[in-house]
């Protein structure tokens, strides 16, 4: 069996006791120590302290005791690795779903009793509120689940690294260079991980190649895998360091020889050295350029830069949570932000007067316009352009607004965008965030401009790992009462 790990520089990227079993002094990287884990971090590593640093451990849990190895000592905190579970934690599972999550380390959760994930989740975004006074009066739901903890991730994006003969598809371990090859992931869908090892076939079989980010050498960077559930079909963009079209038709022609439901195939170049995955430009292979899906009753055309949900089941958890707080009688004018392709918005029409949609991508956009008459809707209407700028114009137009719809991406948003959110004085808005850090940030802010939050429905997206969506719901306070 191969080895697991291959290096890369593809992407230049409170207290437990201790025991220490290697002579005493200053850590070191390689040192070993014997570690009680208090708690977990923000970033899913476990919590526990030296006599000099604070210790985060990979791979550990609350309650665990374990023997660990320092991988790295910066001035005041040190990171290392579970080489041996001593005394294993009470919300550790006696049986894990996965065998090979304490190399990996993909999903930090997932050796944890999903009861015990839900309760670390919500505690989690009660840290962030707290950070704030003013945010103490608001209510937290329990953790909304979807059916299916496992195999529910339909979105893929993989890199590639070592040799055609040996290539290595999968991720980069947790602070480090080393990809981990995913062989079958848990988390992914079943036909994520057909087409992961079609490919790794196709590579050895057809000699496809592989970039050497250090000798800036070879073809093949990344693979990036969309999954539609509603067709149980397949997308594929195989990204490369330059426009070789020769391989990688090979290639695609083999992946859709060996797996039919691969119905999308593209080549995207990106020749730059920086850590974005895609470049600018799109080649497609085949005559089919999208892939249908459906949330609910909503239909959506995906896109291979469409930002689209990995968990189909979550994303209709906030749909419906979206819908059922916007409170909408059929007359109201509905305002999307950073509204993507239009799921959500979408999914407001049928119940809405009017609803906008407001995105700075284009191509965004130009599939929010396609979607709506995918679904023969005539009463949305999507911009491009700063939410910003656009929101001020709206203002100065005079057009009253009865709902805002807030989905910004993880850092959340500016300031100026929640002020002019608020000038335009909606009844209503509903924050989609998946970010509790930023979202308390911005509920803080709004509360300033008399927009209160009442309630807070967390929706678990990413079961197994330290992720979670949430849905706030703020009203206008009424300075007249």
């Amino acid at each position: 069996m191969k080895k697991k790990f291959k290096d890369s520089a593809t992407v230049n990227k409170s207290s437990g006791r201790v025991m220490e079993i290697s002579p005493q002094g200053q850590l070191s990287k390689g040192k070993v120590l014997d570690v009680e884990i208090s708690g977990l971090d923000d970033e899913g590593y476990g919590i526990s302290c030296s006599e000099t640093h604070a210790l985060r451990i990979s791979g550990a849990l609350p309650g665990d005791t374990v023997r660990i190895a320092i991988d790295h000592v910066a001035q005041r905190m040190a990171f290392g690795h579970v080489k041996k579970l001593l005394v294993p934690s009470a919300k550790r599972s006696k049986r894990p779903p996965c065998g090979k999550s304490a190399q990996c380390l993909g999903c930090p959760l997932i050796a944890m009793k999903y009861r015990d994930q839900a309760e670390w989740k919500h505690e989690f975004i009660l840290r962030q509120l707290r950070q704030y006074r003013e945010l103490g009066d608001i209510t937290v739901h329990p953790l909304l689940s979807p059916l299916r903890l496992v195999h529910y991730r339909t979105t893929a994006r993989l890199v590639i690294a070592g040799k055609h003969s040996e290539p290595f598809i999968g991720i980069f371990r947790r602070s480090s260079h080393n990809v981990f090859d995913l062989d079958d992931c848990l988390i992914h869908h079943p036909l994520v991980n057909r087409v992961i090892e079609v490919v790794r076939r196709g590579i050895t079989k057809m000699k496809v190649p592989i970039y050497n980010p250090r000798s800036k050498m070879g073809l093949l960077r990344y693979l990036v895998v969309r999954v539609s559930e509603s067709e149980q079909k397949a997308m594929v963009i195989f990204v490369t360091a330059q426009r070789s079209y020769n391989e990688i038709h090979h290639l695609g022609k083999y992946v859709r020889e060996q797996l039919p439901e691969v119905q999308v195939l593209a080549q995207n170049v990106n020749s730059s050295e920086g850590n974005v995955i895609m470049g600018p430009v799109d080649h497609f292979l085949t005559t089919r350029h999208h892939l249908n899906e459906t949330i609910g009753d909503t239909a959506l055309m995906i896109s291979p830069r469409s930002f689209f949900q990995v968990n189909r089941e979550g994303a209709r958890l906030i749909y419906d949570k979206v819908r059922e707080w916007a409170g909408l009688t059929g007359q109201e004018t509905v305002l999307d932000l950073y509204c993507g392709i239009g799921g959500i918005a979408l999914s407001l029409a049928p119940a809405a007067g009017k609803v906008i949609g407001m995105e700075v991508v284009e191509a965004a956009v130009e599939d929010a316009r396609k979607n709506a008459h995918l679904n023969g809707i005539s009463n949305c209407s999507f911009e491009a352009g700063d939410v910003a700028e656009l929101l001020e114009d709206m203002a100065e137009d005079g057009e009253r607004i009865d709902v805002v719809v807030l989905n910004p991406p993880r850092k959340g948003c500016d300031e100026q965008v929640l002020r002019r959110v608020a000038a335009v004085s909606p009844r209503t808005i509903v924050y989609v965030s998946c970010s509790p850090q930023s979202l308390a940030r911005d509920l803080n802010i709004l509360k300033t401009l008399d927009y209160v939050c009442t309630e807070i429905q967390p929706v678990d997206m990413f079961p197994q790992t330290m992720h979670v969506e949430n849905v706030a719901r703020l009203k206008k306070i009424d300075k007249s009462a």
